[in-house]
């Protein structure tokens, strides 16, 4: 077994922005670039996997609401299977792995089976997409913050209620 196979590889949780290709960070265009293995969900920036060394193995995760062919327990052990293999894995996130991405979750994992963790913050589209239409987050004597959430969690209900989906 070579050096390379006989140590632990690396996962870099990165976050990919909206899925435009140029909002990426030099960063996250970097440690992309030497993966071995990038383990890709469905709202990052897929243009980018085309132009990747044909030897990197791509793995794709990504998740429709209510269609999750690759439950998150499996794409957990995917990543520590292939860095456990000594590999540079690469979880290529839509947004920002810490906003609504589970990347906490990826990391808590993969860091108690003793495999380090890199994460690459992204563009979360929490701020770009409304940048992108013109629509300030924050302005100056109209808004001075703004709430970040998720819009397709369910509420809990009461004995007797009905469970209804969160849009606020």
């Amino acid at each position: 077994m070579s050096d390379a196979r006989a140590r632990v590889g690396t996962v870099h949780l990165v976050g990919g922005g909206p899925g435009d290709p140029g909002l990426i960070t030099v960063l996250g265009r970097r440690v992309l670039e030497e993966a071995d293995v990038v383990i890709a969900d469905r709202l990052g920036p897929r243009s980018l996997l085309g132009e990747l060394d044909p030897g990197v193995l791509v793995i794709d995760v990504g998740k429709l609401p209510g269609h999750h062919p690759v439950p998150q327990d499996q794409i957990n052990a995917l990543l520590v299977e292939h860095a456990r293999a000594g590999r540079r894995v690469v979880r290529l996130k839509g947004g920002d792995p810490y906003v609504l991405g589970r990347g906490g979750e990826e990391a808590e994992f993969c860091r108690s089976n003793g495999i380090p963790v890199e994460v690459v913050p992204g563009v979360t589209s929490a701020i770009s997409v409304p940048a992108a239409a013109g629509i300030p987050v924050t302005h100056r004597g109209v808004a001075n913050g703004f709430t970040v959430v998720t819009g397709h969690e369910l509420l809990p209900s009461l004995p007797g209620e009905a469970t209804t989906p969160s849009c606020s």
